[in-house]
């Protein structure tokens, strides 16, 4: 007679897996010596050894008595079933381990790869890290309330980083976190501002913004991602130039 260390050992589990399985109606508990100790025979190490098999193979506990009760017709359909849930359990964990190979870089983790290949434009082109992350949060915002439209629309905006008076706006606008509400460069900012603006959508490219929900178009429009007197004045006088000379 074996102790169940010795069970344990010869059916290649844990003697705490030992116990699990007979708290979950697995094995069934053996007679105890004169001492209180458990003894297992011949035949706790065969039922152990199948136990232990079919749970590495990855079949949940719940479904062991199933698999191995079963006949081989339906042997064969659990199998084929517990193959398939383990399938779908590799591929997320596949998919958990791509996101975690990018924690190094975070915005990879909420964005899409043509908004991060965006940012990193923004990069190479000269926006400062501050002025980066506030348009990775933008976008990172845009993502989740927008999917689709985003998704259609990213390709566009990364190719208009190809527009040199573009890329100027953009890199002024940086510049301008840090400038005084009076600053003068404001009023040649918002001049080209608003000239890029109004070629943008007789081109098309600011297109389905406006049709779209006036919550989620409030949410976009007041999210500044930074406190500066700059941008408000800027904001301020785009608004009024484009309100007072429509077109």
């Amino acid at each position: 007679m074996l102790t169940i260390s010795q069970l344990a050992s010869y059916a290649g589990c844990t003697v705490k897996a030992v116990r699990v399985y007979h708290e979950r109606g697995l094995l069934p508990e053996p007679q105890r010596d004169a001492s209180g100790y458990r003894r297992y025979d011949a035949q706790a190490v065969i039922d152990l050894s199948r136990i232990v098999t079919v749970a590495k193979a990855g079949v949940p506990l719940v479904d062991i008595p199933a698999v191995l009760a079963a006949g081989d017709d339906e042997h064969r359909d659990a199998v084929a079933r517990i193959d398939a849930e383990l399938a779908g359990r590799i591929s997320e964990l596949k998919k958990r381990r791509a996101r975690l190979a990018l924690l190094d870089r975070p915005d990879r983790l909420c964005l899409p790869a043509p908004a991060v290949a965006y940012l990193d434009r923004l990069r190479e082109l000269g926006m400062s890290e501050r002025g980066v992350a506030i348009e990775r949060d933008t976008w990172i915002l845009a993502v989740a309330l927008l999917p689709k439209m985003i998704e259609d629309y990213l390709p566009m905006r990364l190719a208009m980083l190809d527009d040199p008076e573009f890329v100027r706006v953009l890199l002024s606008f940086d510049d301008a976190i840090e400038w005084a509400a009076d600053d003068p460069r404001i009023d040649e900012l918002v001049d080209a501002t608003v000239a890029l603006t109004r070629r943008m959508t007789t081109a098309g490219e600011t297109e389905g913004w406006n049709d779209l929900p006036r919550e989620v178009l409030a949410v976009l429009t007041t999210f500044e991602g930074v406190e500066s007197a700059g941008w408000r004045a800027l904001n301020e006088r785009i608004e009024k130039r484009l309100a007072d000379e429509p077109g």
